[in-house]
This record gives C-alpha cells, structure tokens and sequence, in this order.
C-alpha cells in the first residue's frame, strides 16, 4: 500500500545497490566461515571480513540505510555460525527450535547498537573519527550481550581466534574482548589501505605496513610466550567420563541404578588408570540424587570413591527445601501443597571419600529460553508460556562464584586441589571465568551437555571457546561432556587430549596446578569499562546535541 509514495530508483541506483548488497553479503560470510569448525587458514578472513561491509558503511547517510546494511551482514554472519541453536533434529522439541529460530532472527538486531553508534558519532566528529570509533562500538555490543537475562555472547570475534594460537596469547593481558579490539583495528587499518590504493599509493602503503606490523606484534608476543612458558611440577592425574547419553532418552540406559552402574564402570576405567579425580557432564544423572529418595544409587557412589580413593567432581540437579519460609531466597518456587518452598539448580557436586559432605555450585548463567525465563522474575506468567518438553525451563539462577577442594596425593604425599567448575554455556563468558581463578582456582573445569545439537557446529565452537578462557587465566581447562567433545586443554591454549563425538569413553590425563595470576585475571574488566564508558559518552554528547537543536540552546 505504501508503494505508490516510493521514490523510484535510476539503473544506476539499483546496481548500486545490488552491488553494496552483495558486499554486505561476503562480510557474513567472511566472517561466518573464519569461526570454529572451519579449519586454521579460514580463522585469517577475521582479520578482512569487515572490509565489505565497511565500503558499504561509509556510503550510508541515514540512520535507516545504515542499520539495514549491518543486519544483513550481521544475519548472514549469525546463520552460518550459530544456525543449530534450535537444534533442527527429529527428537528436538518445537519450542526449542522456535526459539532457535527467534535467536537468529534476534541476534543480528543486537548488532545495529554498534552501527547506530557509529551514525551517532558521525554527527558529532564527522565520518573520519567516526570510523575509528566504530571497532569500540562493536565490542560494546559484544559485552551487552553478556549482559541481562537475553544473554548470549557466543559470536565474540576473539573467539573465532581459538584456533590461531599463536596470535591468542596476548588474552593473558587483554582478553577476548581485547582481541576483537585488534581484529576490528586491522580490519579498519586494511579497509584505509584498500580504498587509498588507486589515488594515494603512499597512503595505503602506510596502512598496510600499520596493519602488518600490528599483526606481527601479536605473533611475536605469542611465541615468546609459547616458548618461555613452564608448567607447574604440581601435577594431579584426572579422569573424565563420556557416557554418551542420548539426552532425549534419558532412561535409554534402563533404571536409575543402571544409569549409575553405566558412569561407575567407566569411572572405574579411570582409576585403575591412576585418575586421582573423575569428571562427570554436566547433570549426570536426571534426578536430585542427593534427595533422600536416592540413597542405595547414592551409597553405591559413594563406595565407589571409597574403594578407590578418589573424588567426583559432577554436573548434576541439585535442590534445596525451605521449610521456613522466612529463610527461603526471594526466588523460591511454592509448592503445590504450600508446606514449603524449595529451590533447583543446574548444579555441580563434589564428592570425596571419607565423608557425605559435599560442596555445591549452582549455575549462574542460565541459557535464555533453554534453562530460564528471562524476566520470569518480574514478570512471573511468563514462566507458564514458556515451558519446552524436557523440563528444563525452572532452574533458580546460582548465587556465588564456588571453588572446589579435593584430596589428592601428589608424589606420595597428601595435598589439596582447588579446581572451579563451569556448567556448559558459562564458559563462553569471558569476565565470569575468571572470578573463579581469583578465588584461587588452580584448575578450571567445563561439565556440558552439547548433545542436544547433534553433530553441529555448535559441539566444536564451544569446545574452541574454552581455549581462550585456558590463554585468558594461564590455567588448564578440563573439558567433560556427555557426547562429546571431552578435551584437556593447556595454559597455553593447545588441546592435548580429545574424544570423538557421540562415542561412549574415557579421556585420562595429566594436568598441571597453575597458581600464578595473569594480567586479565587480575583486571577483566579493563577493556568493557573503557569501550562502555567511551560509548556510554557518544550517547551523552548526541543527547545534549539533540536538546540543543531542539530548543536551540
């Protein structure tokens, strides 16, 4: 209906825009194809995927123009790299797909922030400075999205660089988001020479010799690392269990006890191959086996880790009973009875030999949709509309950063290890990782559960991402997941052992105890204060701009 009002374009302005449209295109794709599973040589199109885009981004006017140009590229970029969100098998339930589909629909409006920050700028510094400004920009709407109950920071460009392991090192001071910074600067400094080629030769001669230095300063560093690193003589022998459970079937296997004869004879591969601490995924087992409900299945584990001398560190339900409901949490659920009030996490266990105390960890980061309602807690119906078929909707949001202690011998004495655990999609939070080694983690452990998407893209990614949080803190990552991938990853980000996809096993290694504290570890937060306050600035002088057009101050 609103046809007859458009101003009809000339040939010329229809190739134009078929031409930018195109461009805008090889960008998502550019950048869809440098991230995990693609192989080492596809991570290097990070460093130029922007170039397209950033043609087209400097012949848009209007604030409309600009935003429509960046989520096209953006949704490209978002299909090739996280398409298996809905997971899109036959036994994946429809609102899990539903929301999948959403996501990507979703995802790519967040990233008009950065473009609509750019537009903003230009208003005030003009397009030159604006372009500068504009990799600060996207690295504020990659720290958004670790941010609310919609988070989901999976598409940080640092993360496309796990693969690159020389040039990752430097995570150690600036982390991912730092990397980003410095994909995004190339990109800007090879975009400066490309357009400056035909007219002022000089010119893109000095961007490109910028850029190449640039790049080399960061492989530099990284050798140097590489070479000088020594890990520490403090070594504890751990074992992780891959049972391959079908997570749609969960009782495939049988009667509970079944599930548990199933980890307990894998576990035992583990010790008798010297595994000091065993690893199970993330929730192991589909109940609250700590409930009194569960104590034969309970005993039968416990004896286990008595026989063998050896802890277990586990992905697993765990809940909590409120009796009074003058001490219940303020996001307690009633139940239907209204005797008590309870609460229930996606937690990890550990259990030692030598006593039926444990310590808990409830996960903090829930996956929107997947795990949790995001604003169910202001907003309480959502929590009924939202509801997918396996029942994982209503876990309780964790409420403190744990670390773990566990008795090991090492060398023949009697000695402790403090190890973290991070349940699944926490591991992609690239500031959370690391209040775990502040608090003395020596160790940091990721139990998931990657089944639900099949053999997809996802399983890899994720497995890659860990890499970074290993580089970020200098310590071991110790990966267990229920189909795969199960891996140890080094300080250094290089993966020394991994399993299959969807094969029943069990990884054992060596993994050594790292104590001292690097740089990002200390201060995470350096980079996202700078970039949020720099663009938390850009909003404040276009407001002030606005006020002062309006009433002509």
């Amino acid at each position: 209906m609103f046809s007859k009002y458009r101003i009809p374009k000339t040939p010329e302005e229809k190739k134009k825009l078929k031409t930018e449209r195109l461009l805008l295109i090889l960008s998502g794709v550019l950048l869809g194809i440098s991230f995990p599973p693609f192989p080492f040589p596809f991570t290097l199109f990070l460093f130029v995927g922007f170039i397209p885009y950033l043609i087209v981004l400097k012949n848009r006017q209007t604030l409309a123009d600009i935003n429509r140009a960046t989520y096209l590229m953006a949704f490209v970029f978002c299909v090739l790299t996280v398409y298996w969100v809905g997971s899109w098998q036959a036994e994946a339930d429809p609102f899990l797909m539903t929301g999948g589909g959403a996501m990507l629909l979703a995802l790519p409006a967040v990233m008009i922030i950065p473009s609509t920050l750019y537009y903003l700028s230009v208003k005030i510094f003009k397009v030159k400075i604006s372009f500068w400004l504009f990799p600060v920009f996207w690295v504020t709407a990659e720290y958004l999205l670790t941010l609310t109950d919609l988070k989901f920071p999976w598409l940080i460009l640092g993360h496309g660089l796990a693969k690159f392991i020389s040039f990752i090192q430097a995570a150690d001071i600036i982390g991912a988001f730092g990397l980003s910074l410095v994909v995004l600067y190339i990109n800007l400094l090879f975009y400066k020479a490309f357009i400056h080629y035909k007219e002022e030769r000089k010119v893109a001669v000095k961007y490109l010799v910028i850029a190449i230095s640039f790049f080399l300063v960061f492989i530099f560093y990284g050798m140097i690392k590489i070479s000088s690193f020594k890990p520490s003589d403090k070594i504890v022998r751990v074992g992780i269990v891959q049972p391959n459970i079908n997570p749609w079937k969960k009782w495939e296997l049988g009667s509970l006890q079944d599930l548990v004869d199933n980890y307990l004879d894998l576990s035992q591969q583990a010790a008798d191959d010297g595994a000091q601490i065993i690893i199970w995924p993330e929730t192991a087992l589909p109940v609250y086996i700590m409930n009194s409900g569960y104590r034969a299945e309970l005993d039968s584990i416990y004896k286990f880790l008595e026989e063998n001398n050896v802890s277990l560190l586990t992905g697993m339900p765990h809940i909590k009973f409120y009796y009074d409901s003058t001490k219940a949490p303020a996001d307690a659920k009633l139940n239907k009875g209204g005797n008590y009030r309870y609460t229930t996490y996606n937690s990890i266990l550990l259990l030692k030999p030598g006593t039926r105390e444990y310590q808990q960890y409830g996960k903090m980061h829930l996956v929107p949709l997947g795990e949790h309602v995001p604003f169910a807690d202001k907003f309480s119906f959502l929590a009924d509309v939202f509801k997918w078929g396996v029942g994982l909707g209503g876990w309780n949001v964790g409420k403190d950063t744990v670390v773990f202690n566990a008795r090991i011998n090492i060398n023949g004495k009697a000695d402790s290890i403090n190890i973290s655990g991070l349940v699944c999609y926490e591991s992609i939070f690239p500031l959370f990782a690391s209040n775990f080694v502040q608090r003395g983690a020596e160790v940091i452990a990721v139990v998931t559960n990657d089944s639900w998407y099949g053999n997809s893209s996802g399983p890899y990614q994720h497995k890659e991402f860990a890499v970074l949080r290993a580089v970020e803190n200098r310590r071991v990552v110790v990966r267990c997941a229920n189909g795969g991938i199960s891996t140890i990853i080094n300080p250094l980000g290089i993966t020394e052992a991994e399993t299959k996809m969807f094969t029943r096993t069990v990884l054992v290694g060596d993994v050594s105890l790292q104590n001292e504290k690097t740089f990002y570890t200390e201060h995470p937060a350096v980079i996202t204060t700078i970039i949020s306050v720099l663009s938390l600035w850009i909003v404040g002088l276009s407001i002030l701009l606005f006020l002062k057009r309006k009433f002509k101050l």
